[in-house]
């Protein structure tokens, strides 16, 4: 490539914070739900790289053809892929794509297509690097070379982006947690910063939910308990396993023990069960020990997808208030609004 920049060129990265930063120095910007994606541009060259520096172009052919169809033969742009599927973002479309065949990419690439959604312009048009520019600059070129080549393409569209603390507040109480994964905040006044993160900060909207605890694992090489596996109940009345919560202090793990051995009693899951040994301590572990469904939990999580919870969930308390009965799919919110952010006209950070 003859660009400025070339892969694997280290993306910006986000600090969590627990609330939304104010002050005439941040921008704004939704938070989408997808794979983080560098792409670049040089004449017929099209390469798509990933948050870790890794190769994405073969997994989304689409979006190599439509970034080739651009009438900028030269740039280098920062953004979000995601797989819109029913008016949402699917997380869950877009893990298929990392498969080895390369004729079941292109059949799913043809089913649902991708999307980008632009949030930086680190190299423009002519070629020339944006990186030190600071990010009030850098923005206001995105939305020029977004008004001259990307207004007419469907599947690569620009974040919305503002200034107002007030409307960061309404996307992530009003529709985070369908196609968002919240709110980040960046600085305007500092330049690209590749490979940290001292110019932008993210804000997750964390939810709650009541699950049954179906059954739990034993700690690894100790007679505790590891981790609680939660689960909820269907339209047909079978609980479903859903996810986990393990983190507990060493006095907890004991303590839980004592609770959980009386109530050990098959199926403990009456619909999907678990698997065999736990995924995330490597096998080691003894199978999961069934219970019945008796006690309820308050869980902490940032995704359901799939059915089930992506990340392991955060125990807030037992609920002995909390029929199992009551612990169904429809407590969790799957709102959608998130893609309706993003209109054909080109956002400015000043609307």
């Amino acid at each position: 490539m003859t660009l400025p920049l070339e892969p694997p060129f280290a993306p910006m990265e986000a600090r969590l914070v627990e609330a939304i930063p104010e002050g005439p120095q941040w921008q704004y910007e939704p938070k989408w739900d997808g794979f983080r994606c560098l792409a670049f541009r040089d004449g017929k060259q099209v390469q798509l790289q990933s948050k870790s520096g890794q190769p994405l172009a073969r997994y989304f052919p689409e979006m190599v053809a439509a970034l080739v169809k651009l009438r900028a033969g030269h740039f280098v742009i920062d953004g979000e892929i995601m797989i819109p599927v029913g008016g949402r973002s699917s997380f869950d479309d877009l893990l298929q794509r990392i498969h080895p065949a390369a004729s079941r990419v292109k059949k799913l690439a043809a089913e649902h297509p991708a999307l980008f959604v632009v949030f930086d312009l680190l190299v423009d048009e002519k070629g020339k690097s944006l990186v030190e520019e600071p990010l009030a600059a850098r923005r206001r070129k995105l939305e020029r070379f977004a008004e001259r080549f990307l207004a007419a393409n469907e599947q690569i569209r620009v974040s919305p982006a503002t200034t107002r603390a007030s409307v960061a507040r309404r996307w992530l109480h009003g529709v985070a947690g369908g196609s968002l994964d919240g709110i980040v905040a960046k600085r305007l006044d500092l330049a690209y910063q590749s490979g940290n993160r001292d110019g932008m900060q993210k804000i997750k909207r964390q939810r709650t939910a009541d699950c049954v605890v179906g059954g739990f694992r034993y700690a690894e090489r100790k007679r505790v308990v590891g981790s609680l596996l939660l689960g909820l109940y269907d339209d047909q009345g079978l609980l479903n396993h859903v996810g986990f919560t393990s983190a507990f202090s060493d006095a907890e793990r004991k303590r839980l023990l004592g609770v959980l051995r009386p109530l050990i009693a098959p199926p403990g899951f009456s619909g999907s069960a678990p698997g065999g040994p736990s995924r995330w301590n490597n096998g080691r572990s003894t199978q999961w020990q069934p219970l019945e469904p008796k006690l309820v939990v308050e869980v902490q999580y940032d995704h359901f997808t799939g059915e089930r919870f992506r990340h392991g969930t955060r125990l807030l308390r037992f609920r002995p208030d909390k029929a199992p009965g009551e612990c169904t799919y429809e407590q969790i919110a799957r709102k959608g609004a998130g893609l309706k952010l993003l209109s054909k006209r080109v956002p400015s950070r000043r609307s």
